[in-house]
């Protein structure tokens, strides 16, 4: 597998274990999109377009999740996507991000 540079916020969580809940590293979402993401983001590799850096938080959130008039079109998609959002991106499911990051050298 090759090196690719993402650029994490210094303020953000160490990514966690494969398996474990989720806790905003932003890993995941800063090396590509999930399908969602691709969608809003209109690209299939890269940082996605949603990914928000919440300052008050330290984390990073889906913006598909938890802003989506800000994200999606008209208002009746946003409210669709809403709903259907936290299923896109696996909420609750745990990280599935294999992904270590390495300090920058």
């Amino acid at each position: 597998m090759s090196a690719r540079t993402i650029h994490i916020h210094p303020d953000a969580p160490a990514k966690p274990a494969v398996g474990s809940a989720c806790n905003g590293c932003g890993v995941c979402c800063l090396a590509e999109p999930c399908p969602a993401g691709a969608l809003v983001s209109r690209r299939r590799h890269g940082a996605c377009a949603a990914l928000v850096w919440d300052e008050r938080l330290a984390l990073y959130r889906c913006g598909v999740v938890t802003d989506p008039a800000r994200f999606i079109g008209p208002a009746w998609l946003a409210r669709v996507a809403a709903m259907f959002a936290p299923r896109w991106i696996a909420a609750g499911q745990g990280c599935d991000c294999d992904l270590e990051p390495q300090p920058a050298t």
